[in-house]
């Protein structure tokens, strides 16, 4: 029997909550990893890009730039990952500062996994939202 496949867009699989979709980009070069995750909110149109800099499981550099959908669609190598929710994306947020402040002088592959995971949503049972 085939499962029905779900998409991202599909309301009943979050409960009808609103969500924001979520791309991830990761490249390597000269030994260093660069890893961005991006937010696209409504309010106001615009993608979050949250960037990490990691060399050698270091966290060496990590901002955030905002820029318009448009410039977005052209930058390469983003690939949508998830949907998440406003509240899931605060959580992020926050724990993204913390995490950029505590990486500087440790190894923080693992926080950084973590951390990303925050976004997925677990998927409902239906008749449980």
């Amino acid at each position: 029997e085939e499962v029905p496949s779900q998409t991202f867009d599909n309301k009943d699989y979050f409960c009808g909550k609103e969500t924001f979709p979520v791309y991830e980009s990761i490249f390597t070069e000269e030994g260093e990893t660069i890893r961005k995750i991006a937010v696209e909110t409504e309010k106001p149109p615009q993608i979050e890009i949250h960037v990490w800099t990691i060399r050698k499981g270091i966290l060496r550099h990590f901002y955030v730039e905002k820029v318009s959908k448009r410039e977005f669609e052209e930058l390469p190598y983003f690939k949508q990952i998830t949907r998440t929710t406003p509240s899931q994306w605060k959580i992020f947020s926050e724990g993204e500062a913390q995490i950029s402040q505590m990486c500087e002088s440790r190894v923080c592959r693992t926080e950084l996994e973590d951390l990303v995971k925050v976004l997925y949503l677990e998927k409902s049972e239906k008749g449980h939202c």
